[in-house]
């Protein structure tokens, strides 16, 4: 596999819906226009490509100096568990260094959860933390 990196909003929406509905986030499918206009207008993307195929995917939306948020992390289930997701996560890190807040909220799960907890974040059910979403 030859992984290429790519910082750009503009991804053909097929292949968008592809990578959405492999991983089951397919409430984002229902309305394809309304993903295109979330995805561009995101904070960041940045995508994950073997050769012309997409195969991951990180969205990030907030003000970029005070606060990030990580909407989106997907990788087509074939290529979960190869280190698609931590490079992925890691460029955002990265590019978001001085950033002090850095927030997501996901599925509870255990691989979910020691995922998240090896790329330095901490579960708000531990420590000082508390969050809350309004979901609907």
């Amino acid at each position: 596999m030859i992984l290429t990196f790519k910082n750009n909003k503009d991804i053909n929406i097929e292949k968008l819906e592809r990578l959405y509905n492999d991983v089951q986030s397919c409430a984002y499918t229902q309305d394809l226009q309304l993903l295109y206009q979330a995805i561009s207008n995101s904070l960041d993307i940045i995508s994950a490509w073997n050769g012309e195929e997409l195969i991951g995917i990180i969205r990030t939306v907030g003000d970029g100096l005070t606060i990030i948020y990580i909407q989106d992390l997907l990788v087509l289930n074939e290529y979960q568990n190869q280190g698609v997701g931590t490079q992925l996560m890691q460029q955002v890190l990265n590019k978001y260094k001085r950033v002090r807040q850095k927030v997501l909220i996901t599925e509870e799960a255990s691989d979910v959860r020691h995922f998240y907890e090896k790329n330095g974040f901490l579960s708000c059910d531990n420590g000082n933390l508390v969050a809350f979403a309004l979901l609907s």
